[in-house]
């Protein structure tokens, strides 16, 4: 049976007035494991752009995104104090809030962090309507917004992207919309919100395992789920490059490069990377059999090749390119034993993540891994942008996401430890190993 739910979709305009009906997109969901069919449990969507969730349960496996512009229609929920999900999130440098008051009467705003420790609270008499903040997170990378009024509450999570620990956390009140706006109940406008140009996450279930992929949908999809692991990619078992054969391995429905790109002339370490034409690459300690046996080394603006372009291909093979920052939290979530694809955890920054990620990833030649997933992450070590000085003992991963005009997201994977840093101080000039995923 092939069942649809419908979902009336809050637009970002929540204070405009005007209403139009933009068209529908339809998504559908199957999964295999390599050819062969899987019956999926359910199909988890999370929005990564604005935050938020909604479920699809067997035998329900195709979800209509019904979206408008102004307020969903179907009155249920009018008399009740809602909170919409903040946006953007994640937040960059500042986010907006919005919430419906039923009737006049004073509401009061609370801020917490993930330790429950309030951050901000102010009380402000609203009239019947909906109202916006801005607010402008600080050195916290989570954090929870909470209305009350006449005894009823409403909380949203806030995630922040980028922490500044010089930058004190701020609400300001930016207006109300007076009018009487036209509600869908409560669960379903906070469960889930979409715009066109919104990135989903969607994770499917079946038994024991999950299985994620990425998509920004404009137009009606079907899309399959891959539970295979640990084999080489259906049909495509190795990739040739530039004269270098590559393996490839299949982790569920990301199918990866087995060893680390080892493209390019090499070039001494004391030199920049520059944009002439030629692949440039260095090798650890200036000595080509590391590059034989790690991959090469290179300048974020050099595997790029020369664009800012999240999810380039950069200098990966025809069909093949640099992986995301979403995209690497999805493997980490395939890989660790205790916390999932989607889950929260590797939204944090700076900081070690997961529980047995790295463990997982790393290969068990070579150093302390048991490549359970065979992705055979290697300590290539990486070279600094300081006369050219190479360091090793672990493993650097360059993303294709840009953090600011200096910095790029990165992960790295220690060589004394079980879980992976996710940080974004990793100067654009440094020579970070780079490892490539194929196009969905």
């Amino acid at each position: 049976m092939k069942a649809k739910i419908l979902l009336s979709i809050l637009a970002l305009a929540l204070m405009a007035s005007a209403f139009g009906q933009k068209p529908t997109l339809e998504l559908a969901f199957t999964a295999i494991d390599s050819a062969a069919y899987v019956q999926l449990d359910s199909i988890k969507v999370m929005n990564r752009t604005q935050g938020g969730d909604t479920v699809l349960y067997w035998p329900d496996t195709v979800l209509v995104l019904d979206y408008q512009v102004g307020m969903p229609e179907n009155n249920q929920e009018e008399g009740k104090l809602q909170v919409f999900q903040n946006y953007p999130n994640p937040v960059v440098n500042q986010t907006t809030i919005s919430l419906y008051v039923p009737e006049k009467d004073e509401v009061g705003i609370i801020i917490t962090d993930i330790l429950g420790r309030e951050i901000l609270k102010t009380d402000r008499v609203l009239e019947k309507g909906i109202h916006s903040f801005r607010f402008e997170p600080g050195s916290g990378t989570l954090f929870f917004f909470t209305a009350q009024w006449r005894g009823n509450s409403g909380s949203i999570k806030i995630i922040n992207a980028s922490p500044d620990v010089n930058r004190p956390s701020s609400i300001e009140y930016l207006g109300g919309d007076l009018s009487t706006p036209q509600f869908k109940t409560t669960e379903d406008i906070q469960s889930f919100s979409f715009s066109l140009g919104d990135e989903l996450l969607y994770i499917g279930y079946a038994n024991s395992l999950q299985s994620g992929m990425l998509d920004a949908p404009e137009t009606s999809e079907t899309y399959t789920v891959q539970f295979a692991t640990n084999i080489p990619c259906p049909g495509t078992p190795t990739v040739t490059y530039e004269g270098q054969v590559y393996n490839t391995i299949q982790i569920f429905s990301q199918c990866w490069l087995k060893e680390n790109l080892n493209v390019g002339t090499m070039i001494n370490g004391i030199y920049d990377q520059s944009n002439n034409g030629t692949i440039e690459k260095y090798c650890y300690e200036d000595y080509i059999p590391e590059c034989n046996e790690y991959g090469g080394l290179y300048q974020w603006d050099e595997m790029m090749q020369y664009t800012n372009i999240s999810g380039t291909q950069g200098i990966c093979p025809i069909g093949w390119h640099i992986p995301t920052d979403e995209e690497f939290k999805i493997l980490e979530g395939s890989a660790d034993s205790f916390y999932g694809i989607g889950d929260m955890v590797w939204d944090l920054e700076n900081i070690g993540r997961g529980y047995d990620v790295a463990l997982n990833l790393k290969s068990s030649i070579g150093w302390n891994g048991t490549d359970l997933f065979n992705f055979s992450a290697l300590p290539g070590g990486f070279r600094d942008t300081y006369y050219g000085l190479f360091y090793g003992g672990s493993c650097f991963y360059w993303l294709s996401s840009e953090y600011d005009a200096i910095d790029s997201w990165h992960r790295v994977i220690p060589w004394n430890a079980d879980i992976v840093d996710r940080s974004n101080d990793g100067l654009k000039g440094r020579g970070f190993s780079v490892r490539c995923v194929r196009d969905y």
